[in-house]
């Protein structure tokens, strides 16, 4: 891989997703890929209780050259060590409104599905990942699977991460971003040249709450 997200869901990731393609770093791995595959769901589903160091980073991560979001910036530290060369994205927000963002969406769908990813209407690929996710939110947030956590909890647990990643990332190797930064410092942090486009603006709460719905009555989730 060449650029590791290590930021949380909401900070702007299908944005940067869209962004980095754009400058020739695709494909890009985003929860929004795995949701739409059954066979990279399960792929993420086999290290459900394999300790984070015994993963076959490479083979898990074969065929995409950057990736955001979670699942994949969740072990942002052992992606760090795997792939040297990689530079590391930490796409950040205020984290208030970024709490605010995530109890609009990924709070509410969490608080549908509880503690079963087999609810009716969960897609297949939500139900095979579902173990996962949920050793995940208990390391962020401290709290169990299906319980939301409350905004001072929520908002300690994203300082906490932020303030990991930049104290152990070198820093010739990190940017901290914010997708409203535009194209000039993620382009200049790649090398890469400023595209004569706007920046992507992609899956804001709306259109979340949309996807939402629709797998909820069983539809496609793209």
């Amino acid at each position: 891989m060449d650029v590791i997200g290590a930021g949380f869901p909401r900070t702007g990731t299908t944005s940067v997703k869209a962004s980095l393609e754009r400058l020739g770093f695709g494909p890009c791995h985003h929860m929004s890929e795995v949701m739409s595959s059954t066979e990279l769901a399960g792929r993420w589903a086999a290290i459900t209780d394999t300790p984070a160091g015994e993963v076959d980073w490479p083979r898990l991560l074969e065929g995409w050259r950057s990736g955001v979001d979670w699942p994949l910036s969740f072990f942002w530290r052992e992606l760090v060590e795997v792939f040297p060369h990689a530079r590391v994205l930490l796409t950040v927000r205020d984290p208030h409104r970024w709490y605010e963002s995530m109890r609009a969406t990924i709070f509410e769908m969490v608080r549908e599905i509880g503690t079963d990813p087999r609810v009716a209407g969960v897609p297949p690929q939500m139900d095979k990942i579902g173990l996962l996710l949920q050793r995940m939110w208990l390391a962020h947030f401290g709290v169990p699977p299906g319980e939301i956590p409350d905004e001072a909890t929520a908002v300690e647990a994203f300082e906490r991460h932020t303030a990991r990643v930049v104290a152990e990332v070198p820093a010739d190797r990190l940017l901290v971003y914010r997708a409203g930064e535009g194209w000039e410092p993620l382009c200049a942090f790649l090398g890469a040249d400023v595209p004569d486009e706007p920046f992507p603006r992609l899956n804001d709460t709306e259109e979340m709450r949309a996807k939402h719905e629709s797998w909820r009555r069983g539809e496609p989730v793209n």
